[in-house]
């Protein structure tokens, strides 16, 4: 390296920290001046803004999901664990719960109580806001690493990301998790730049967001790696044993309060975590084993979760996310890879920062691969890579745009024009699929009817309450002359028991259905197409629930098989 790239590698990184320490480097986190913010910025309040009406007009719309409460009732046992004074340990017998923490699942408890709403309505909303948290997270993120325009690009593509946005009402611990990640990640890479003594306020967000990580569940560990690597990287060099040794020893000093904060958030969160030091680490490697009888999808072929290909999460995330963000999380990649043939498109200090991010999507991707670890229901359990994979695309696409604008404003203004027009189609898509966003797949696979009976579609069950209200209005139709007192109906329904009875309860159809899990004794039929479970039993379709002209979800009327006497007297 040339002295004259040396100092234009120092000045760009002295100019990035005195970028970080204006007033208005950090827009979502800090006091700021509106009028001293720029256009981008601006922008992604506003999104942002959007977002939040979105959220509070639609969170009552999606359904409960299968094991929804299961987890509820997990943070009910662990407040009755602290009332009781550590003596009611149901929740240590409860499945494998004791396994994950229950921040969210214990706040929802609590706030159930106090706010009037009904139970799971609240926790779609808390985790429609978490989605909102994690989406403002990455736009920090990414603007932190290439300024305002990469953090609107970031907070815009990934708020039209299906994978994210359609499961921002009903996935209480991924969507959570990912959120805190992504913010613990933003302040881990603040710190990166005042190594080996980071500013306090940084260390002190690193240590909160950390802890409440790794209060919903164990992969939050992942972070206290990352802040190893990152010191590990940032090293100077040419640098002697003892040089390096002392520059590690006061990383560690510094980093030791965030351990300190972060430690007690995931006790309170995770009880088992407290029985020993070690269950926490315990609780990794057990999470790496859970292989239950779980059936899952792969281009039309069924598989047990344990015998999943070990590329099935990859693969996942190749066909749920948008191609534009898959092409250009790939391009900051090779940005990173031929530094010096793009150092002008990506400064040394920036592409330090995104090798670390790449760093922070690769390496739990290479762990569930190497390790083949459990892989079921798409990608879910790897939803905290889908921000920072949208903020490596963010900063890519700047990195061209601001490429571009050296060569001609215009064409700066059309790749920017272009993005903004794939991000109005995905939207569209989003509208088009409508509760049921979380069902999107890219082109790889045709799109959603490519992706039908041949992937995973709808394993939460989402066409509970549109299949529920399609069937009261066949019985209402049907049966208008059925009087004083019409039948009672058993449904026999391929999903959760619990959501099922909870939409007779909202609906105020208790008088007319009921749960029935006896095959041969099942009026009606409500299934989704998810492994084709439409075709477990016979009777004829009265309602179909469709996206994009195709199937996702039937409702079967089989009373001609269960009591033919009262359907002939019709």
């Amino acid at each position: 390296m040339t002295a004259l790239e040396r100092d234009r590698q120092e000045s760009d990184g002295a100019l990035l920290r005195r970028a970080d320490r204006s007033p208005n480097a950090n827009p979502f986190l800090s006091r700021f001046n509106l009028s001293r913010l720029d256009g981008f910025d601006l922008a992604t309040l506003a999104l942002l803004a959007t977002l939040f009406i979105l959220v509070v007009l639609t969170f009552r719309i999606y359904a409960v999901t299968n094991d929804e409460w299961v987890q509820h009732h997990y943070g009910e046992l662990i407040l009755n664990y602290y009332k009781s004074g550590f003596t009611d340990r149901a929740l240590f017998q409860f499945d494998n719960l004791y396994l994950y923490g229950g921040l969210f699942d214990m706040a929802a408890v609590a706030l159930s109580h106090i706010v009037p709403m009904e139970v799971y309505d609240l926790r779609h909303l808390m985790t429609g806001l978490c989605g909102i948290g994690g989406i403002a997270a990455a736009a920090a993120l990414a603007r932190q690493i290439a300024g305002p325009r990469a953090g609107f690009l970031a907070a815009l593509l990934l708020a039209t990301c299906g994978a994210w946005y359609g499961t921002m009402f009903n996935h209480t611990k991924d969507i959570p998790l990912a959120a805190m990640m992504t913010t613990a990640s933003y302040f881990l890479i603040r710190t990166a730049r005042d190594l080996p003594k980071p500013r306090w306020r940084d260390v002190i967000g690193l240590g909160l967001f950390t802890g409440l990580a790794l209060g919903i569940k164990v992969l939050g560990l992942l972070l206290i790696g990352y802040t190893g690597v990152l010191v590990l990287a940032s090293i100077p060099r040419p640098a002697t044993a003892r040089e390096a040794s002392a520059f590690i020893g006061a990383c560690v000093l510094r980093f030791l309060p965030a351990l300190l904060i972060a430690y007690p958030i995931m006790l309170a969160a995770w009880p088992w975590a407290a029985l020993s030091p070690l269950n926490p680490v315990r609780g990794l490697f057990q999470f790496a084993e859970f292989h239950y009888h779980i059936e899952t999808w792969l281009d039309g072929q069924r598989y047990e979760m344990a015998t999943a290909p070990r590329l099935y999460v990859p693969i996942y995330l190749a066909i749920r996310l948008p191609l534009l963000v898959l092409g250009a999380a790939a391009l900051s990649l090779a940005l990173v890879m031929l530094p010096q043939a793009m150092a002008r498109v990506l400064p040394q200090q920036r592409r330090r920062e995104t090798a670390m991010v790449i760093f922070m999507v690769l390496f739990p991707l290479a762990c569930q691969v190497i390790g083949h670890g459990p892989a079921f229901t798409g990608m879910r359990h790897f939803l905290f890579v889908v921000p920072l994979l949208t903020v490596l695309a963010a900063i890519a696409l700047d990195a061209v745009i601001a490429s571009l604008g050296r060569q001609h404003l215009a064409l700066a203004a059309a790749a920017f024009a272009l993005v903004l027009a794939d991000a109005g189609w995905n939207t569209r898509q989003l509208i088009r699929l409508h509760p049921y966003e979380y069902l999107y797949y890219n082109q790889i696979v045709g799109g959603l009817s490519g992706a039908s009976r041949r992937y995973v579609m709808d394993y939460w069950v989402e066409i509970m309450p549109a299949s529920v209200a399609q069937l009261a209005s066949y019985l209402k139709r049907t049966e208008a002359h059925k009087k004083p007192v019409p039948p009672v109906y058993n449904v026999d329904v391929c999903g959760d028991r619990h959501a099922f009875e909870r939409e007779l309860r909202v609906q105020h159809l208790t008088n007319r259905l009921r749960w029935t899990d006896d095959w041969d004794h099942a009026d009606f039929f409500i299934a989704p197409t998810h492994g084709n479970c439409d075709e477990l039993l016979k009777g004829r379709t009265i309602a179909t629930i469709e996206r994009e002209g195709t199937l996702i979800g039937v409702v079967k009327d089989r009373r001609r098989i269960t009591r033919p006497a009262l359907v002939e007297a019709e």
